[in-house]
């Protein structure tokens, strides 16, 4: 380790954060709610120590003034933590500790059964919550760095996951939140009891050999595990093909048969072609006479379906936004979506013809979300590739399961 690393490393080792509000765990529902942030104002850092141990920390950019941190690169992304040069109240922030950080899982606070801890695992360090109390309590995969570097790393949230702030009687804290919609035992990555540190698994964690760096890895597992998608007989998943208009709808009517209490019934033999160009043999015509009839998708003006057509990112969101409301009244519930979080401000959809539905199920459980989870950019006519397809039919499903 390097001089200057290993100054960095007792800075950080020796800071602490004040406890703002004293409370207890019995009331830490009812005391705290949560504010939502712009995720670009902070970063998620991990800092070797020695012996293979890792420290957490998060870094707020509070004010222009001067830039908190720099970063280069990528697997992993390595991270300069700029504030340590110069005075940095009222520009910066900081959280080092548990005093300054926990995880909130569908609006509950789970500071005092969950311990945020980087765990290396293979040419990987993982950001897991780790179970305090119950030794029998699932550990949630939040995010990773993507590689190993002998320096400040940068962690990637998996999708679902986001920075927000604890809030007391509507006053912001400084307590950040690991923050998911989906209830603990129902997000991506989450694994069996706590086998101290180790996340089980096949190697690499994951049940494809070829989606073992794919930032949509843990989605992809878990929405197999579900049985609404598929892998191939090679033990591999193809995470970078493109999906068609008959795949995206068979993985769409598979999954809203996974609503508890919801039962699907597709005839055995289709009589009647659904569209001029489906057959009645088609391997997927029951399902697209399913979804046709369900109002879940449309043809062209022509007439045709087009099974075999690849489908952009926009179309398949418009797909998952009926199939969304179409889950919710099965439920006996109203079709409307509300938003879950804030939507997102996409740089290239405006004037699109799926700009609503892209924004409207961007705040529906990030249905919608950024071309591989970076930047602001959403590739509404872009092909879909099979990872993003799991990965958003998953966050629909999960978000149809959990309304209200």
């Amino acid at each position: 380790m390097n001089s200057n690393l290993g100054v960095k490393v007792v800075a950080f080792a020796t800071a602490t954060l004040s406890t703002l509000v004293s409370f207890s765990p019995v009331n830490a529902q009812v005391l705290f709610g949560k504010k939502e942030v712009d995720q670009n104002k902070f970063i998620v850092v991990a800092q070797p120590l020695q012996n293979n141990l890792y420290k957490l920390l998060v870094f707020e950019q509070v004010s222009t003034q001067r830039s908190c941190w720099s970063e280069s690169g990528s697997q992993p992304a390595t991270v300069e933590p700029l504030l340590l040069n110069f005075d940095f109240t009222g520009i910066c922030g900081r959280s080092v500790d548990s005093n300054g950080y926990s995880i909130r899982m569908a609006d509950q606070d789970l500071g005092w059964q969950y311990t945020l801890r980087l765990v290396p695992e293979g040419n990987d360090v993982v950001l897991m919550g780790v179970p305090a109390k119950d030794p029998n309590g699932p550990m949630v995969k939040i995010g990773r760095t993507y590689g190993v570097s002998n320096t400040f790393a940068k962690v990637v949230l998996n999708p679902g996951w986001r920075l927000t702030k604890r809030t007391y009687q509507d006053k912001t804290l400084g307590h950040v939140y690991f923050t998911t919609d989906t209830v603990l035992g129902g997000v991506p990555g989450d694994t069996g009891g706590n086998t101290g540190g180790n996340t089980g698994g096949n190697t690499g964690g994951t049940l494809f050999a070829d989606i073992r760096n794919d930032v949509y890895a843990s989605e992809i597992d878990q929405a197999v595990n579900a049985g609404f998608v598929a892998g191939f007989k090679d033990n591999t998943f193809r995470p970078q093909d493109t999906l068609t208009r008959e795949q995206l709808v068979s993985m769409v009517v598979e999954s809203l048969g996974k609503i508890p209490n919801v039962n699907i019934s597709l005839p055995s033999v289709v009589s009647t072609r659904p569209y001029p160009d489906v057959e009645t043999t088609r391997w997927s015509a029951a399902k697209i006479q399913w979804a046709r009839d369900n109002n879940i998708i449309s043809g062209y003006g022509d007439g045709s379906f087009r099974p075999s057509q690849t489908v952009t990112r926009a179309e398949m969101i418009a797909v998952l936004r009926r199939a969304a409301e179409k889950g919710k009244t099965m439920r006996g519930l109203s079709a409307t979506l509300t938003p879950k979080v804030q939507s997102k401000a996409f740089n290239d959809t405006t004037g699109h013809w799926a700009a609503e539905t892209i924004s409207r199920m961007s705040g529906y459980c990030n249905v919608a979300s950024a071309f591989n989870e970076t930047g602001s950019s959403f590739y509404p006519n872009t092909e879909t590739r099979r990872n993003y397809a799991a990965a958003a039919t998953l966050r629909m499903l999960n978000c149809v399961k959990t309304d209200k």
